[in-house]
């Protein structure tokens, strides 16, 4: 199965349905974010292991959690590790499009707490020219402390499941803005109302790397 016959199974499924999302899973090759061990695996809905004790998600887990981050064009986003780059740069292409005024590219602040993971995923997304163009900053650091200097984030997204939503996410997230993270065996959507009013939903039957 490739990118297409992927794409194409994922909307059948109904796990995709929005435009932004089903682009980004169109033009973002998943294969090029593994090693050439797994690259057969790339375009199956298998979880992928890309080393340090650390799994790629599996594609419905991935498109899932972007469908429910309702992510724009346009918008800051701030991504708790970013394995090998996968997730980031669909992200990327997300916030980024083709949009001609400037004003309208978003970008991702993904945070790593393996440093040769964030230099691997560093790598793998310039392959689409994401950091060298402005839209993805990788950094090798704790994801629970967040990037404060880059704050406030419209989004945050986390592929690493932690036991409860840092506090640090929820102050550096703008009011009207959403966390969508794994916690525990649950994603969990966290809607910003005021500076301290949170509105939640919990999804339940997920399993991620823990943190």
């Amino acid at each position: 199965m490739k990118t297409a016959a992927l794409v194409r199974w994922l909307s059948k499924g109904g796990y995709v349905h929005s435009p932004l999302v089903k682009n980004a899973f169109s033009h973002i090759d998943r294969a090029e974010f593994v090693s050439e061990e797994f690259k057969d695996d790339a375009h199956e809905n298998l979880p992928i292991p890309i080393g340090f004790g650390r799994v790629m998600p599996q594609p419905l887990t991935v498109a899932f959690m972007l469908e429910l981050l309702e992510l724009k064009l346009g918008e800051k986003v701030l991504q708790s590790g970013t394995g090998s780059g996968w997730q980031t740069a669909l992200l990327a292409y997300i916030v980024s499009g083709k949009a001609e005024a400037e004003s309208l590219v978003g970008s991702v602040v993904a945070v790593e707490p393996v440093e040769e993971l964030s230099e691997l995923a560093t790598k793998n997304l310039e392959q689409y020219h994401f950091i060298s163009n402005g839209v993805a900053d990788v950094r090798h650091g704790d994801p629970v402390q967040g990037a404060p200097k880059a704050a406030p984030f419209d989004k945050i997204i986390s592929s690493i499941a932690l036991q409860e939503i840092p506090t640090a996410w929820k102050e550096q997230l703008r009011i009207g803005g959403r966390i969508v993270a794994p916690i525990g065996e649950s994603i969990i959507v966290l809607d910003k109302n005021g500076p301290t009013s949170f509105s939640q939903k919990q999804y339940f039957g997920f399993d991620f790397h823990k943190l």
